[in-house]
């Protein structure tokens, strides 16, 4: 049974500099209008959620902030350096949902690193009751995405089983009813025997969204059927936390995590739904900022394929609906 992609992962910058080549100087540039611009493209093509990829970003390079939290400073020179209120307020007039980004606190490459260390913790927390301070009273806040992730197969890391459980303790005592996002990698590795099953029971979460890796060419789009129909069994089994998708839209111009992201052909995402539409219970893609715009916006990046992707994907989701 297909359907329609129902949310995207946003971005205010892409956190690999060579990935986001392409549209990274674009979203830099973006004004407040251009940002609610984008929100109401995405609602055009019936997203209804979004997930920031993260709200603090450190690399090698630097440590910022690109949310209101006082943990590091704001990019200086960035164009709308409130860019976060202006997508959240539009949300809320357009009745969207949004996951905020609690993770990239330490150095987005060492997720181990991170789940470790009690400073980072210790940032995302305080981080945590900033950004629920301010926006708490927005019924478009539906809760929290966790962005630092080990690899889900053939089981979850003990590791991040204790990382997501202690960030769910923390958010929970903070406000019970908002939700917790993960989305691991490693889906082509995943056993779903009783194992997995027991480490779904115990972990914390309400939506895991498991990348599809058909982007980062570990899987094709026909081989995914059959990890989400395993997938399905065991979450029905745990009968814990909703199983998501997360459909990689992308291809790497040359070498994969070594160039730059570009959208990928409608055929192949119409393959990645297919497989995985009969088996989760949402659809979401990453990501919508560089990938995909809606012809003749204000809010273009990364030149024109991303509106080529975005004729092509309401085109055939007209049909479907």
């Amino acid at each position: 049974m297909l359907k329609p992609i129902e949310g995207a992962w946003i971005e205010f910058r892409h956190h690999s500099s060579v990935e986001g080549t392409p549209y990274n100087p674009d979203l830099f540039r973006f004004t407040w209008e251009q940002w609610q611009t984008m929100i109401r493209d995405m609602h055009q093509i019936g997203l209804d959620t979004a997930v920031l990829t993260f709200t603090s970003l450190v690399t090698e390079d630097e440590q910022l902030s690109y949310a209101p939290v006082d943990v590091f400073p704001p990019p200086a020179g960035m164009a709308c350096p409130d860019a976060l209120d202006a997508v959240m307020e539009e949300m809320e007039k357009l009745g969207m949902h949004i996951f905020l980004a609690l993770g990239f606190y330490g150095l987005w490459l060492d997720p181990e690193g991170n789940m470790a260390n009690r400073e980072v913790d210790e940032r995302a927390f305080r981080a945590a009751h900033t950004l629920y301070a301010r926006y708490r009273d927005y019924a478009c806040f539906e809760g929290w995405y966790l962005p630092d992730e080990t690899e889900a197969g053939p089981y979850f890391k003990e590791l991040f089983i204790d990382y997501v459980n202690r960030y769910a303790r923390e958010l929970r005592a903070i406000d019970s009813g908002k939700k917790i996002l993960v989305a691991p990698y490693g889906t082509n590795k995943i056993r779903p025997d009783g194992t997995f099953v027991d480490q779904l029971r115990r972990l914390d979460c309400d939506y895991i969204a498991y990348q599809d890796e058909v982007g980062v060419r570990k899987s094709t789009a026909e081989q995914t059927a059959e990890y989400f129909r395993g997938l399905k069994e065991a979450h029905d089994r745990a009968g814990r936390a909703k199983l998501w998708a997360d459909l990689e839209m992308f291809e790497f111009a040359g070498d994969a995590y070594r160039s730059a992201l570009i959208p990928a052909a409608m055929e192949r995402i119409e393959h990645q739904i297919a497989s995985a539409a009969p088996y989760v219970d949402k659809l979401l893609c990453y990501a919508y900022p560089g990938l995909l715009y809606r012809p003749g916006s204000a809010a273009a990046y990364g030149g024109s394929e991303p509106a080529r992707l975005y004729g092509e994907y309401e085109s055939w989701r007209k049909k479907l609906l």
